[in-house]
């Protein structure tokens, strides 16, 4: 962990260390809640503005991916290749889907002076109830 922080140019202090443990071990999509959670499991170590402010920095260096699926809902994505995701509403649960699995064929016009950096789509899933 040190070297991958030491190599996007995030300085590996001991805290941002194990959230990145907490994060990367597991390759799952988590919030900073449950990073929280996992970090000081066994002992209060790291504050909730460390945690969100890490993960701010892990973003800004392209470790992670900030995947936001309703306002104030955020989760952390350690596949920061382009990919997309399903987005259980009733559960809370998010998957992963291959960009390969999702054609757009047309953007709309940007406005002036922009351009596309990347499009990220969360298809957002209720589970069907029996009838």
């Amino acid at each position: 962990m040190l070297e991958v922080l030491r190599e996007a140019g995030v300085n590996p202090t001991s805290q941002r260390v194990e959230i990145g443990y907490a994060l990367f071990s597991s390759c799952a999509h988590l919030s900073a809640e449950e990073i929280m959670q996992r970090v000081n499991a066994d002992y209060p170590v790291v504050s909730k503005a460390t945690v969100y402010n890490t993960l701010g920095l892990f973003a800004d260096h392209s470790l992670v991916r900030e995947v936001i699926v309703e306002p104030g809902k955020v989760f952390y994505d350690p596949n920061v290749s382009l990919h997309h995701h399903f987005y259980y509403v009733d559960s809370g649960e998010l998957l992963d889907i291959p960009a390969s699995a999702l054609q757009i064929d047309k953007l709309p016009d940007l406005p002036l002076e922009t351009e596309v950096e990347r499009v990220e789509v969360v298809i957002r899933l209720r589970r069907c109830t029996a009838h």
